[in-house]
């Protein structure tokens, strides 16, 4: 499906559509980190979830909210929850990546398709007989690491001290940063590690600043990915500082402050759409989620990851029609069909890039899915 027809679903929130009364409605089932330490990453995707189509191909569509407080235990119970209980015919989430790798067994047991807002490739890869139910939205860590990786090699950096989340997050974003350090001849000098609940690294920061690296790469999300910035600010490190893409919000901003000004990171073009050049395949469909958000919610107010939530709502609205060939909502095989729909998208432009998903890839999105950024003045700029 093309973008004019996909966006064109997207106007028809809370309309009845023309071609008549569905026979059924479709369930989709929503667990989002809108409290708790990623609460800066699963708000924007709530509020995102309000803004997604009420009806497609003629379908009445019905959102079930639940938060899962930035917790494992809270996302497994809430998918089991909607699946049990409510019948969803889809779970969308979660927002981070251990609570989202927790939720694979559930879906798939339940043979229910999923759609996460998590950017670990760990949720799709490598693909099994449990991971064909899942899908995601956000660029994996191997892309964006390869794009610091490029950036840090064409800047002089040699040597690399990384601190990174102990978790999934953390963990896979230390392997794949590692296979692009490698390709660019980068020395890892330093691998520590903190909790996203931490109060003080200090110890971790010492450590890094003792093995005097060129760069420093902080593998978190949100704004506990500001706290060892701010302590390599207070400690006098005066080299080149990145995060990942898991900071693009306004909150890591307004929490960093002065102390993250000159960071480079990678992120999806929604970040920075009105920045880039009119040939952008990507600049177009995230200007419309940009509108829509802001729209809603007041100017300034978008981030990258409530993007997540409504590219999920994109491959919703190019598979749905596909699958209403082949069986009624609220049956196995209808839930079956969508995810085999899911699977066979193919050029559709999200908020993020553009989707090509296929049998040996879940999340479908390539370089176009991703531009280098610096934060200056306070706010995001584009590295051409």
């Amino acid at each position: 499906m093309r973008l004019k027809s996909i966006l064109g679903a997207f106007t028809l929130i809370g309309l009845v559509s023309l071609s008549g009364i569905a026979a059924a409605d479709i369930t989709v089932g929503v667990t989002v980190s809108a409290t708790g330490p990623a609460a800066s990453l699963g708000i924007p995707e709530k509020n995102t979830i309000a803004l997604m189509p009420r009806t497609i191909a003629g379908q009445k569509i019905n959102y079930i909210v639940l938060d899962d407080a930035s917790d494992t235990t809270a996302a497994v119970a809430n998918t089991r929850k909607l699946i049990a209980e409510n019948k969803v015919d889809l779970i969308l989430g979660s927002t981070i990546t251990p609570n989202s790798l927790a939720m694979i067994d559930v879906v798939a047991e339940s043979q229910v398709p999923m759609i996460a807002m998590a950017a670990s490739a760990r949720i799709i890869e490598p693909m099994d007989a449990k991971k064909r139910w899942v899908f995601k939205t956000p660029q994996n860590d191997i892309m964006m690491s390869l794009a610091i990786a490029q950036h840090m090699a064409a800047n002089g950096v040699k040597s690399v001290g990384f601190i990174g989340f102990s978790d999934a997050y953390g963990e896979g974003w230390f392997q794949e940063f590692g296979k692009a350090a490698d390709l660019k001849k980068l020395t890892i000098v330093g691998n520590e590690r903190f909790s996203r609940s931490d109060t003080a690294v200090t110890g971790q920061v010492l450590k890094l600043i003792a093995a005097r690296p060129d760069a420093i790469l902080i593998a978190g999300s949100g704004t506990p990915a500001a706290l060892p910035q701010k302590a390599l600010k207070e400690r006098g490190y005066s080299g080149k500082i990145y995060q990942t893409h898991g900071v693009a919000n306004a909150d890591f901003l307004r929490v960093g402050g002065k102390d993250v000004e000159g960071t480079f990171l990678p992120a999806g073009p929604v970040l920075v759409a009105n920045q880039l050049p009119d040939a952008n395949p990507v600049k177009q469909s995230a200007l419309v989620y940009i509108k829509a958000y802001e729209d809603a919610y007041g100017k300034g107010s978008v981030s990258t990851f409530g993007a997540h939530a409504w590219d999920s709502g994109i491959l919703m609205t190019a598979a749905i029609p596909v699958a209403l060939k082949k069986a009624q909502p609220g049956t196995p095989e209808f839930r079956a069909a969508l995810r085999d729909a899911i699977e066979q998208v193919k050029n559709t432009a999200g908020a993020h890039g553009i989707f090509n998903m296929s049998p040996g890839d879940h999340l479908g999105l390539d370089a176009r899915a991703f531009v280098m950024v610096k934060i200056e003045n306070g706010t995001w700029k584009y590295q051409p």
